[in-house]
């Protein structure tokens, strides 16, 4: 029998997947049986590595995208690889993002370019261009990263915060649009988890954040994860515009 979370047959595309969350969904859904589309911008080989690993493990065809989530041209290209690659697509995670702190008056506008067009525009442009593909069959499912942050706020984090709450805010709008082609649309708050970003915090930021977390804990990537892959498999396919907290009852 098959598995509730089963992803056989599904195409995903999670966008900064050579780590933390992405990596960790990328990994969830190729155990599940999708083929997926990874993507990084940092380094060709890693997203070449990743996607050939998770082919031999899981016996999917992975494919290794190397695009900058903030360059539209090549978010464009990539969706046509997608196409020419599988001719169809079924799971979008738009997870990869950006975070440069400052406060308020010490923002530089390189800054506010730089995080919008990574964590805001391209998650607008990612979802229109997977909207299209998906209409051919009737379904799908897009999951937006977005953060607690985007919802509670936080000193030094106006930008980010900002663009993290564009997210919900697209999140809300493109479920109503899409709802009646079959395709839902949901979002991920995370709080506190346990990435490459929060391991370079000081050791009395990281006791200071640690502290507002109700669980006691930090966060997994792999916490993460399994809410995507909920999201993304057939159990969730009566919800959509939603936007699931994973904080451990974080208090920002």
């Amino acid at each position: 029998m098959a598995s509730p979370l089963s992803l056989e047959g599904k195409v995903a595309y999670v966008t900064g997947s050579t780590r933390g969350i992405g990596n960790a969904i990328a990994r969830a859904f190729a155990a599940e049986g999708a083929a997926v589309v990874v993507n990084g911008r940092a380094s060709r080989d890693a997203v070449d590595a990743l996607a050939t690993e998770l082919t031999e493990r899981h016996g999917t065809t992975c494919l290794g995208v190397f695009a900058d989530q903030g360059d539209p041209e090549a978010a464009a290209a990539t969706f046509r690889t997608i196409f020419s690659t599988y001719g169809r697509l079924d799971i979008l995670v738009n997870n990869a993002g950006i975070l440069d702190d400052a406060i308020l008056g010490m923002i530089q506008e390189s800054s506010i370019t730089a995080t919008f067009a990574v964590n805001a525009l391209a998650v607008v442009r990612n979802t229109q261009s997977a909207s299209r593909l998906m209409r051919r069959s009737g379904s799908g499912s897009v999951i937006n990263i977005s953060s607690i942050i985007g919802v509670h706020g936080n000193p030094g984090e106006a930008v980010y915060g900002a663009t993290k709450a564009a997210v919900i805010g697209l999140t809300k709008s493109a479920a109503k649009e899409l709802a009646p082609v079959g395709i839902r649309v949901n979002a991920i708050a995370p709080g506190f988890i346990d990435t490459d970003l929060t391991r370079s915090l000081t050791p009395e930021v990281f006791a200071e954040r640690l502290a507002g977390v109700g669980m006691g804990r930090i966060g997994r990537p792999e916490d993460v994860a399994n809410v995507a892959l909920f999201l993304a498999s057939d159990l969730s396919t009566y919800m959509t515009g939603q936007v699931i907290g994973v904080d451990g009852s974080m208090v920002v």
